[in-house]
């Protein structure tokens, strides 16, 4: 059944919720929804803790949709009973990120599109979810895109890339930022950019990508600690190759823009000490994995 029925059916048959774009159907088949989460995908494929996602390629070599299939096979069993009592809430990790990248594309972020989504309620009180989201094609994060670049512009070249890229990032960040709304995984590895631009000087705006909303969240009290969280996770990713202190200090004049010089000076320090706080744990995971 597709749509919330009657708490009977939820409760011993089970429903599905599904949403999808409307070319979906024409790549993935008309029964897909039957298949979806039994289907054999193994292209860069990664599970973790009853979820799984991998590299989903679907038509002909002709006409091809890729997408990143994530799945959450089982969920805790209080999402399970919300969604029993409240169907249309929804309590999935999919239909959140849905809601989410819907949102920021209201918000003229430029974020993936989500081709197709859905949760099965029940029976007995079980709940799953799945999420397809449009892989950004011939695209790199920035983790691999600045080093790249610095390797393939000449040094003032790639000076101006650096400057109008973080021009572009502040200005994500705010937009987010200024609605109260906050990534909660900023880091570099969640921008994306063309790897063609990384052997030019483009104009960036609309080209920055962001990725992985499934986290977002809408703080309206509790902002400034969310604001230093996000910023903290940027900075902390920064350190690699082509990206220096200066580099930081721009994006931070970017960002906090005409703000006063003393309460800017005391949120850095703040973002400094939790980006130090990030690094410490990181680690203390490769001490513990080295010690297993």
């Amino acid at each position: 059944m597709t749509g919330t029925g009657t708490l009977w059916q939820r409760l011993v048959r089970g429903v599905r919720r599904l949403r999808h774009q409307p070319h979906w159907p024409d790549f993935a088949g008309p029964d897909w929804a039957e298949r979806i989460m039994a289907a054999a995908v193994t292209d860069r494929f990664h599970a973790k803790q009853g979820r799984t996602i991998a590299r989903w390629t679907l038509g002909p070599d002709s006409r091809q949709l890729v997408v990143y299939l994530k799945r959450h096979y089982r969920l805790p069993w209080w999402h399970g009973l919300l969604a029993l009592l409240w169907p249309n809430g929804d309590w999935s990790p999919a239909m959140q990120e849905w809601d989410h990248l819907e949102w920021a594309r209201s918000a003229g972020l430029p974020v993936p599109l989500a081709a197709a989504g859905g949760e099965f309620i029940g029976p007995w009180g079980r709940l799953s979810s799945f999420i397809a989201v449009e892989e950004l094609t011939g695209m790199l994060a920035l983790h691999e895109a600045i080093p790249l670049a610095a390797s393939q512009l000449d040094p003032a070249t790639f000076r101006r890339w650096k400057r109008s890229l973080l021009r572009q990032m502040a200005a994500i960040a705010r937009n987010l930022h200024d609605r109260r709304c906050f990534h909660k995984d900023l880091y570099l590895c969640h921008f994306y950019i063309a790897e063609e631009d990384t052997r030019c000087l483009p104009d960036w705006r609309g080209r920055v990508h962001l990725i992985d909303l499934h986290r977002l969240g809408h703080h309206r009290y509790t902002w400034p600690w969310w604001r230093i969280k996000d910023l903290a996770q940027l900075l902390y990713s920064s350190d690699l190759p082509g990206v220096d202190d200066r580099d930081r200090l721009w994006f931070a004049r970017l960002y906090f823009g005409g703000a006063r010089r003393g309460s800017v000076e005391w949120m850095r320090r703040i973002i400094r000490l939790q980006a130090w706080n990030y690094q410490r744990r990181h680690e203390r995971r490769l001490r513990r994995s080295a010690t297993r």
